[in-house]
């Protein structure tokens, strides 16, 4: 008994021993909470509120007062009362508030940047370490505080003249309350060991979980949230980059404006706000730098966004004497809801957004889901550096091992620096029992197929491009087919399919085996047969994947096709570091649908038979990729982005008639802008020598019909088509085409009219050895170039837009109405 009065009595004052006090910081006049103000203690302990204004102190013993300052408004001091633990902290603005932030030439903050972007290569961790290595622990949770909620009873005693009668209210914000109050959302953990040497830095998963996932989604898992480091030149928080505050060029972005001294890990610092410069609509970043006064690093960082989602990025360093030099510990990222009258989606679930209510929207009542915040918190541990690190498999940035889905409890016990919670343990219970009786990673399986083109159906992916199509050709392509799947076997597969037109009343099909021969490449080696039809002159390249469209427009106005029927055997791998590649050796025989003969040195060829050995290879050199159990996946899709082809003829073999070689290339660029712009790029080229049927040269993808009016020449657009050209009008052996398309933000004219506007430019050109070869088609060659722009509005209602593009340049028709086309597109947004 005298030993448990003693364990209580240790237990109290270890209890004691935590003083921890909470509150919020507004502004005084508007109510409005601020996020990022700075608390200090009497005793000289730091914090600073979250983006709701939030603050939490937690001292080891009492403190007598604390004081809470902000950007633009007059330090306040509170004291410590009695029997109180939250505070509600009042500020005032200041005369010269932050809306002033005039930036003049004796400004002390710019030459406090000016050395810290000097000095960043000495402080950036990842240029003067040659080496280091450390391990982190990260968990991230979509929740709500229920204390912010006002949910209502979900049942009541109404007053009657019978008496009090039951009444049932249908109340989601209570059940959302009562929800949050017991479990969050969504959570998941993982443990990370990060390795970086010879410019390298890469994060191999030692362990993670998912709660309602057996099988945790690895795209949530490598979803970029912020920053690995904070002297990057482009800083890039939830997904967007913005040009750093340090950067060589940040001057001419931001101003900065020096708010006070503080005192960090025993240093002084400098505490720096900036904001961008540039007063747009869309939001910038902005926050708060830490700077060594004496070495001018990063002590601490506060990156910010506001906007249609208020986001924030902290991220904490801790100073190593011995290398003279700030190590990232920690760093916190939050997501809340910011001002916006769209709805979005994250991570599955829709969240509403308030109107502007600057710009005379009207503010709706908040519901409980607007109290929804995503955070993930990271804390690194066992940090070592400049010592002998041999980083494995280099060219995969992110790494899962096999067995981190299978850790026992007591491998999170090691690593979590606080034990979970009854809260985030109920999660896990929860949403696992959820996930069961819903099947959603059933669900979420067969969504990813639907979105690839298949209809999972037991053991067998089907094949939905094939079940319909129409050309002018074979009139209605009916058709089936589809490939294995992993529930049938992860390392073999059986794919095919067949179809039958019912113009040309003719079947095709095709039928392929392949086996897997290496997990990490993902190497695959099979064989196939293939009796089908291909448009002529059109360049395909191999590598690519089509991608599922539930119509394809433009093969529908084609008649010139040829039949082949081909014997191929392949090596599809990932075995060279960010590439995919395709080997392939094949026998064809080719019969042209259409008048056509190819005539070689006065032997005429109305069909005729090519062996051929072919490499099609897709780089990917900026891409960053992650390394599953299952597979490789592109985590960070980075351009430009290359493809090269090879086919080369091998003459005597298999009957072989024609010796030949052609090289095609590829290259794509994409930029994203912060206003929701976009700007894309295509270059392609082919050049081709030696003997070659027109069936295999090229058509640089012509969309136009040849009528009479523009009226009967309205059709679908391609996606990167002439949409002036006439089918079969050119041919070339050897053509370079660029495309340039901009497409700007859409714009609401009314509430549900809001189109994108995108401007198109297209420019190739060809050239055409030995026409005399080629008999039976008039064509003309592209020697003179060939030029076409225009401007496309699409969605402008539910997915439908119009386009109208114009011919001009040496290929220009006479009648000026010949060089117009208009065209009419669709775009499906599929939401899961």
């Amino acid at each position: 008994m005298k030993q448990l009065c003693v364990f209580f009595f240790f237990l109290t004052l270890s209890l004691q021993a935590q003083f921890q006090v909470n509150g919020i910081v507004k502004e005084s006049t508007t109510n409005k909470p601020l996020p990022f103000a700075t608390i200090t203690t009497t005793d000289g302990i730091n914090s600073i509120s979250d983006v709701d204004g939030k603050f939490s102190i937690v001292t080891p013993i009492p403190f007598t007062a604390f004081d809470v300052s902000y950007i633009g408004f007059t330090k306040a001091r509170i004291a410590i009362e009695k029997n109180k633990n939250y505070y509600v902290v009042m500020l005032s603005q200041k005369t010269d508030g932050l809306n002033e932030v005039v930036v003049p030439d004796e400004n002390p903050a710019l030459a406090i940047i000016r050395k810290a972007i000097e000095n960043k290569d000495n402080n950036n961790p990842q240029k003067k370490l040659y080496s280091f290595e450390f391990k982190s622990y990260n968990k991230l949770i979509v929740s709500a505080n229920p204390d912010s909620i006002d949910g209502r009873i979900d049942s009541v005693f109404v007053q009657k003249s019978s008496g009090d009668q039951f009444s049932k209210i249908d109340s989601s914000e209570y059940k959302f309350k009562d929800i949050v109050r017991q479990q969050h959302l969504f959570q998941t953990e993982k443990v990370s060991q990060y390795q970086f040497a010879n410019s390298t830095l890469k994060e191999t998963i030692l362990g993670t979980k998912m709660a309602g996932f057996k099988q945790p989604v690895y795209e949530i898992i490598a979803f970029n949230l912020q920053s690995f480091s904070i002297y990057d030149s482009r800083y890039e928080l939830f997904e967007t980059k913005y040009n750093s505050p340090i950067a060589n060029d940040a001057l001419k972005d931001y101003n900065y404006k020096l708010l006070d001294s503080l005192i960090i890990d025993g240093r002084n610092t400098y505490m720096i706000y900036f904001k961008n410069k540039k007063k747009r609509r869309e939001s910038g970043l902005e926050g708060v730098l830490y700077i060594d006064q004496n070495n001018f690093a990063v002590a601490k960082a506060v990156m910010r966004i506001k906007g249609v989602l208020d986001i924030s990025g902290i991220h904490n360093f801790k100073y190593i004497p011995s290398e003279k030099l700030w190590f990232p510990t920690d760093k916190t990222f939050k997501i809340v809801k910011g001002k916006n009258d769209d709805d979005i989606k994250i991570l599955g679930g829709t969240i509403q957004f308030d109107g502007d209510v600057e710009n005379d929207f009207k503010e709706r009542k908040k519901t409980a889901s607007d109290f929804t915040y995503l955070l993930s918190q990271t804390n690194n541990f066992e940090i070592q550096y400049n010592i002998p690190i041999q980083i494995k498999k280099s060219a995969v940035t992110i790494e899962i091992k096999d067995d981190a889905v299978n850790k026992p409890e007591a491998f999170w016990d090691t690593y979590r620096k606080d034990s979970l919670d009854s809260r985030s343990k109920k999660t896990y219970l929860a949403l696992d029992s959820i996930s069961i009786k819903k099947r959603i990673e059933s669900r979420l399986r067969f969504g990813r197929k639907i979105i690839n083109g298949y209809l999972p159906i037991g053991k067998f992916d089907l094949d939905l491009r094939k079940l319909f199509s129409y050309n002018n050709y074979e009139g209605f392509r009916l058709g089936i087919g589809g490939t294995t799947n992993e529930r049938f076997s992860k390392n073999f597969r059986v794919e095919g399919y067949t179809a039958y037109g019912t113009k040309d009343d003719d079947f095709k099909y095709n039928l392929g085996i392949a086996a897997r021969v290496g997990k990490f490449t993902n190497s695959w080696i099979g064989v196939s047969y293939t009796d089908d039809l291909r448009e002529i002159a059109s360049t395909v390249f191999a590598i690519d994947k089509k991608p599922f469209k539930i119509y394809d427009p433009r093969p529908i106005n084609i008649s010139t096709f040829y039949n082949y029927v081909t014997w191929k055997t392949f090596i599809e791998t990932k075995i060279i570091p960010k590439t995919e590649s395709l080997w392939e050796l094949s026998r064809t025989a080719v019969e042209p649908q259409f008048n056509y003969i190819f005539n070689l040195n006065g032997k005429l060829y109305p069909n005729y038979v090519m062996t051929t050995a072919m490499v099609s290879l897709r780089w990917n050199p900026f891409s960053d990729y992650m390394q599953t159990p299952t597979g490789r996946i592109e985590v960070e899709k980075r351009f430009p982005k290359f493809t090269f082809q090879y086919t080369q003829s091998l003459p005597k073999i298999w009957q072989n008639d024609f010796e030949f070689s052609k090289i095609d290339f590829k290259t794509e660029y994409e930029k994203k802008y912060l206003n929701g712009q976009k700007t894309s790029l295509l270059f392609e080229a082919g050049y081709s020598f030696g003997a070659i049927p027109l069936t295999h040269l090229y058509n640089t993808s012509p969309n136009n019909i040849t009528k009479e009016t523009i009226i009967q020449r309205i059709t679908f657009s391609g996606k990167n088509s002439f949409e002036t050209m006439f089918f079969n009008e050119f041919f070339s052996s050897q053509y370079a085409y660029f495309q340039f398309k901009h497409g700007f933000s859409r714009v609401t004219l009314f509430k549900k009219i809001k189109p994108s506007l995108v401007i198109v430019s297209r420019v190739a050109w060809g050239n055409l050895q030995n026409p005399e070869q080629h008999i039976g088609l008039d064509y003309k060659t592209l020697n003179k170039g060939y030029f076409e722009s225009g401007i496309e509005l699409n969605q402008i209602y539910k997915g439908l837009g119009l386009g109208g593009f114009y011919r001009y340049g040496p290929n220009q028709l006479s009648k000026f109405q010949d060089n117009i086309a208009v065209k009419i597109s669709f775009v499906l947004n599929i939401g899961l």
